[in-house]
């Protein structure tokens, strides 16, 4: 502790150095400048991470956990029933009541993410500028107010701009609580909470099928309901949720140095607010990166038969209005469950990541072949019920894209070049979900064959990219492991500080020696 308070103190107002016996400086880097320091470098050379107490740690986690983790989930909740009322309004009419005929609800579905898309690269730059809680509100206030006025669109012209704003609204949630994770919460300790809120897609389904068997038939009131919450919601969000440790108000000046220690653990840092170049070209050389987009479009183009298509697919197999609602029930049961135990395995036993997410791909490309391969009859109706269980199992696909963000809360450090490659990662869900509704074409209907067979394809292009995932990063490990052993027996404590000091410092993983990817 008292070496980093006397390195900050002694060096320049542009320059921090770092008393250790591994330099600091890496090859082709200039020695850190105050730019290059983290948001919560003040309290982090407060306090030495290897002396952290664990029961004060634990004591500060459980204050995380209850007050940051509801809000994440909350919003996640709210923001997933916003952009899927479409669904829950489809078939109690929304198409009559908007004039959308042909392929119209399809791209109606499609111009959402085209908004996601566009905003993806404004929403990144800001967020790693502005205060994080306050930018996330802000974003859910107006994601609120237009699902409320969604009533007020008579035409496929007004559904498209409304779906389009709400798109780009939307676009700040889930790359930037990829962020807010490794803000808060150790690398072990992520899975975890991410499949946690993430769950609350399967608690939105619910939700939205028991509106529906409650008998709300006009569809107008599905977005009156959940804007006018989304609004409150927003409010409380606002109110709460701290932009940073340092600035949370749940905690005690000793719980927020606590609380900084120990995501620097992590070696990546809490927030840089510097937007750097060479991290930029380093995101795009680094394999990681593609290999997550193409992961990330293969997962989203069966997101359709999932989301915004499942009470016109329900209703393709036989069932009526009310049936289509409560029958998505099971299928969100089992998406909420499976996020849970997939989190829970992640975090309790290490290096399990890849292997969950493969488990859940298969599960998928399993139930997408039954898809395909059982016959529909003249009239789409046939094997009806094998179908829809094999469309309830395809829920395990949120397994593997929840994991997957992961990856970038938990094995990408440098602040410009871990929000890049969530970019990255959403540019390629939108990508797929743009596809994902284009699959369904009018004219098949009720067969939807171009549909089923894109989903079997695209979960079977999934799961091979997460072996070369795992196979990549695996084989970097095992070369740091090797050059380590060249001074002795893995990282010495020494070491093992170093690479936490250089995670304070905006260090990137890929020049960072002492980290290590989480499999």
């Amino acid at each position: 502790m008292n070496e980093k308070k006397s390195a900050a103190e002694t060096a320049p107002d542009s320059v921090v150095s770092v008393s250790s016996p591994v330099s600091t400086q890496l090859e082709g880097r200039p020695s850190a400048s105050s730019r290059d320091l983290d948001d919560a470098y003040e309290l982090y050379r407060r306090q030495d991470a290897t002396s952290l107490d664990p029961e004060e740690a634990r004591q500060v986690l459980r204050r995380i956990d209850g007050h940051i983790l509801p809000l994440l989930m909350g919003t996640y909740l709210l923001q997933y029933l916003d952009k899927a009322t479409v669904n829950f309004a489809s078939v109690f009419g929304l198409r009559e009541g908007t004039n959308l005929h042909g392929q119209d609800y399809s791209w109606s579905l499609s111009i959402f993410y085209f908004g996601y898309l566009i905003a993806q690269w404004p929403a990144g730059y800001l967020l790693q500028r502005l205060p994080v809680g306050k930018f996330i509100g802000g974003s859910a206030l107006v994601w609120g107010m237009l699902t409320i006025v969604t009533p007020a669109c008579k035409n496929f012209a007004g559904i498209a701009v409304n779906r389009f704003l709400l798109g780009c609204s939307e676009a700040v949630v889930n790359p930037r609580f990829v962020l807010v994770l490794s803000m808060w919460w150790r690398q072990d300790e992520q899975p975890m909470r991410l499949t946690t809120y993430y769950s609350m897609n399967g608690i939105a389904g619910i939700c939205g099928g028991l509106l529906g068997y409650a008998g709300l038939a006009p569809w107008m009131y599905i977005f009156l309901i959940f804007g006018s919450i989304t609004l409150a919601w927003a409010t409380m969000f606002l109110i709460f949720m701290p932009d940073l440790p340092s600035t949370a108000r749940f905690l005690n000046e000793r719980q927020k140095i606590v609380a900084v220690e120990r995501v620097a653990m992590n070696k990546q840092g809490v927030k840089n607010r510097h937007f750097k170049t060479y991290q930029m070209w380093q995101c795009l050389r680094d394999p990681k990166t593609w290999i997550l987009f193409v992961m990330s479009i293969a997962s989203q183009i069966p997101n359709a038969a999932q989301s915004s298509f499942t009470s016109i697919v329900l209703e393709t197999f036989g069932f009526d209005v009310l049936e289509t609602q409560y029958l998505q029930i099971p299928g969100n049961v089992i998406q909420f469950c499976s996020l849970l135990l997939s989190g829970w395995i992640s975090s309790h036993f290490p290096n399990m990541r890849c292997i969950v997410m493969l488990i859940g791909n298969l599960i998928c490309v399993g139930s997408a072949a039954a898809l395909v391969g059982l016959p529909v009859g003249p009239d789409g109706t046939e094997n009806r019920w094998g179908r829809l269980v094999a469309l309830w199992l395809c829920s395990f696909s949120s397994v593997g894209f929840s994991l997957s963000l992961t990856v970038v809360s938990s094995n990408v450090a440098g602040y410009t070049k871990k929000q890049l490659t969530g970019a990255f990662l959403f540019v390629g869900y939108c990508v797929g979900n743009i596809i994902g509704p284009q699959t369904f074409i009018d004219s098949e209907a009720p067969f939807y064959t171009s549909a089923y067979i894109a989903i079997l394809i695209s979960y079977c292009v999934k799961t091979i990219m997460v072996i070369v995932l795992y196979l990549y990063m695996w084989a970097v490990n095992k070369k740091r492991d090797r050059e380590a052993a060249t001074y002795g027996s893995g990282l010495s404590a020494e070491q093992e500080k170093e690479a936490i000091e250089q995670g304070m410092q905006d260090v990137t993983e890929l020049d960072n020696k002492g980290f290590r990817y989480v499999l």
